[in-house]
């Protein structure tokens, strides 16, 4: 009897929850839909950034060497006073297809060099970066340091295509309607620029591809705005994953490895239980 009534209790209780969930959940659906939320100015002026289409998009897609040699020329003369890279080494460049020289090369006249430490954990002196090292992070002390890029197409939504937008997004403005809501955007603050692709509208950024030809590629390509913006994302698309062919490629052998098991162990099975009836 008493186990019976302490089940009746859970039962109730249980049931009792239940109710008032749904009724909680009724209330805000309710509210919701009777007085939906405010429109924000993130909401109105916000554009999802363009399709972009790279070489290494999809599961058989490679890597562009060239363009991102041309994408490393662009990190190197604009993005890199700026920010860092500093989950990738010099090393890494042969990948793109730089020989040792050009590596070291590069290494060495790069404008960040390396700090040298005492035996206390002080900086006494630089020295010349060397293919192994990683690239030197970028420091502005007292005003806050800029992103660093390694990962910068893996750490956003829409990766290559949200950097390519927001790199090429300064010239476009709020249309008429938006401002008519949000007189307040019709001024910039000082020190930001308005970016429809940027979370909050306003980046401290200034707009680093600001004229063709900024970059002078070797290859003969034109270096335009639009050019130079995807061909340094295709490179980030890089950084973020230089192993990306590798692991396709392991991908491939390992699903074509188990459809062959499978075959066989199916012909293992027909084999084995050829004549046994059932």
């Amino acid at each position: 009897m008493t186990s019976l009534f302490i089940k009746s209790i859970k039962f109730l209780v249980g049931g009792a929850f239940i109710v008032v969930l749904l009724i909680a959940l009724y209330g805000s659906v309710r509210g919701v839909i009777k007085e939906p939320p405010a429109e924000t100015a993130e909401h109105a002026m916000h554009k999802h950034p363009e399709e972009l289409k790279l070489a290494s998009d999809g599961p058989f897609g490679k890597f562009d060497r060239a363009q991102l040699q041309r994408g490393f020329l662009v990190y190197k003369d604009v993005c890199s006073t700026c920010h860092s890279l500093n989950l990738v080494s010099f090393r890494n460049l042969k990948d793109l297809g730089y020989s040792e020289a050009e590596v070291k090369k590069i290494a060495k006249d790069w404008g960040t060099k390396q700090p040298v430490f005492d035996e206390k954990g002080g900086t006494w002196g630089e020295r010349d970066n060397v293919p192994s090292d990683r690239f030197p992070k970028v420091y502005y002390p007292g005003t806050g340091t800029p992103p660093d890029l390694s990962l910068i197409t893996k750490a956003r939504h829409d990766g290559a295509a949200y950097v390519h937008s927001l790199l090429t997004g300064y010239d476009k403005k709020p249309s008429a309607e938006a401002l008519a809501k949000f007189p307040e955007f019709a001024k910039t603050p000082d020190g930001m620029h308005f970016n429809p692709y940027f979370a909050n509208l306003n980046i401290a950024m200034p707009p680093p591809l600001t004229q063709d030809g900024q970059v002078q590629y070797s290859d003969g390509t034109r270096a335009t705005v639009d050019q130079m913006s995807k061909d340094v994302s295709a490179f980030l698309v890089w950084t973020a994953e230089p192993t990306l062919e590798t692991r396709r490629q392991a991908g491939f052998a390992v699903l074509g490895f188990l459809i062959f098991a499978a075959f066989l162990t199916y012909g293992a099975y027909r084999s084995v239980w050829a004549g046994v009836k059932h």
